[in-house]
């Protein structure tokens, strides 16, 4: 049987910090998983960011209120669950994709949490555990899975390399280059065709 093992944000959703970025005018909040291959650098720099500004998670959640999923995402997961099994699994943390699940139909989330003063002032973040999108796609192996990796940006290159079949969706360039021998996705119809041609058939789950 095949399973996908997918990111969040990038596929599914907005990068919310490019959001939350935007709202606030501060341009440094802007870098991702896809410019910061260093997840606890990027993770310090916003973390900073937010103290030095007084910024706090209702703030945040505050910005993530107003966003939506992209753009046929919601139909692709449709699609995607009426053939295959999916998990979707992202270095964000559940007090921010928490409110987006409904919007998406209530995939199954494995993330990360944040510690939160009782000021609402994040004081720090919390990885499920290391190297936690890697060691998913291993573990459903090991329950005889298929794994089909699907992701965007530095933090998910691991988790397609331990997949069976890892493909990049709109990948930004430096990623795109760094690591060519991935296929590329340029949207839901490119990935739908490349997980169909990889389970086989039309339907039913595979």
């Amino acid at each position: 049987m095949h399973l996908v093992c997918s990111d969040l944000e990038g596929i599914f959703l907005p990068e919310i910090w490019i959001k939350f970025a935007e709202k606030t005018g501060i341009p440094e909040l802007r870098l991702t998983t896809r410019d910061i291959s260093d997840y606890d650098v990027l993770m310090q720099h916003r973390l900073n960011i937010l103290k030095l500004h007084g910024l706090k998670l209702p703030d945040i959640q505050a910005v993530i209120a107003t966003m939506d999923p992209l753009d046929g995402a919601l139909e692709f997961l449709d699609w995607l669950r009426s053939v295959t099994q999916i998990l979707v699994v992202s270095d964000t943390f559940v007090q921010f994709a928490g409110p987006f699940m409904q919007k998406l139909g209530f995939p199954t989330l494995l993330c990360n949490s944040l510690e939160v003063a009782a000021d609402g002032m994040i004081a720090n973040y919390v990885m499920r555990q290391k190297d936690g999108k890697k060691k998913v796609a291993q573990a459903m192996q090991s329950l005889n899975y298929t794994v089909i990796g699907v992701g965007d940006s530095y933090n998910d290159i691991a988790m397609l390399q331990a997949a069976d079949h890892g493909i990049l969706y709109r990948p930004p360039d430096n990623v795109r280059r760094q690591y060519p021998a991935f296929p590329v996705a340029s949207g839901f119809d490119e990935l739908k065709g490349m997980i169909q041609s990889i389970i086989g058939g039309d339907g039913g789950l595979q």
